[in-house]
């Protein structure tokens, strides 16, 4: 049998990882070839992480952190370009009583939807991140997930999120998700990509320190856990798996990528949970929204109101947040 050849590896691979990605064989080599994932041990940090505590001035900060990585989103069939303004109009102005309240990092719709948001986000530094290459399932040939990148973009989206076809993962075939990632990262021109690898699907932390790595060689700006439509979403213990891989992507190249949990994240205790992982196993300088993103609809609203009890010394209920 004859391997498959990759034409050339991506603009900003670098020379010594370029012969990676040469052919099947040599890509398969490398990717089986990482360390193992210790699954107890990730566990068991994992579950330390989560159980450190911080003194009230670093809570405030964690919140405002939190807050100014949050891609606000929507993804339902029922969305309307209504909802998606008053989106952005959130996003803005998440707690329009409070002017020194930060902005979030994104909104992030479907793609006929960018428009919308790129209109009502006009002037403002928030993003319009949209999903594209048939979200959720990625079930569609690879032109319509091509158009569908194309679609965002020329709407005006700063950010694409894509998904990985997991079908051809798991069946190894690894060349074939590497190739198709490249594909929409140039469809995508400036636009920055997150590559959705839906963990929840992958079965074991080797897998998922496997997709991490194809879709960082592959040019990924952003890896990401999750859809939010497949259970489990997004873990402490898989995003520590994906810290570890950029970290060490960054150890290796000298650059730079970002990592995005979504789904399930829905209290500030849950976010200063990731807040403290990314510290410890990637490293403070991925506190920032150029490297470290929560997709969420429900956190903003926890987050705000437990700002508002750091601020004001009082619970202020739910009613004190919108809905959207």
């Amino acid at each position: 049998m004859t391997a498959t050849t990759s034409p050339s590896a991506t603009p900003d691979t670098p020379a010594e990882l370029a012969d990676v990605t040469r052919d099947d064989a040599s890509l398969r080599r490398f990717l089986h070839g990482l360390p193992g994932v210790d699954q107890v041990g990730v566990e068991q940090r994992a579950a330390g992480l989560g159980t450190r505590s911080i003194k009230k001035e670093a809570k405030r900060w964690a919140i405002d952190t939190a807050i100014s990585m949050v891609d606000l989103t929507t993804l339902e069939g029922a969305d309307t370009r209504g909802k998606v303004r008053a989106l952005a109009a959130k996003a803005l102005r998440p707690d329009p009583e409070r002017q020194d309240c930060p902005r979030v990092a994104a909104v992030c719709v479907y793609p006929d939807l960018a428009q919308t948001a790129v209109e009502a986000l006009a002037g403002s530094a928030v993003h319009v991140a949209s999903v594209a290459t048939g979200f959720p399932s990625g079930r569609t040939s690879r032109a319509v997930k091509l158009a569908d990148t194309r679609l965002a973009v020329e709407a005006g989206a700063h950010e694409v999120d894509m998904v990985i076809d997991r079908g051809a993962f798991l069946e190894g075939r690894y060349m074939g998700v590497f190739e198709e990632i490249r594909a929409v990262k140039a469809a995508c021109g400036e636009a920055h990509l997150k590559v959705i690898l839906e963990t929840g699907e992958l079965a074991t932390y080797d897998n998922v320190r496997r997709a991490s790595w194809l879709a960082l060689l592959a040019g990924g700006d952003f890896i990401k856990t999750s859809t939010g439509k497949v259970s489990p979403a997004a873990t402490l213990p898989v995003t520590h798996v994906m810290l570890q891989a950029v970290r060490d992507w960054f150890t290796r190249t000298g650059q730079l990528r970002g990592v995005k949990p979504a789904g399930g994240i829905r209290t500030t205790k849950d976010a200063i949970k990731y807040l403290v992982a990314v510290h410890e196993v990637a490293g403070e300088q991925w506190l920032t929204p150029e490297l470290f993103r929560f997709g969420a609809s429900s956190l903003l609203n926890d987050l705000l109101l437990q700002r508002r009890t750091q601020v004001d010394g009082h619970y202020s209920g739910p009613d004190y947040v919108t809905v959207d």
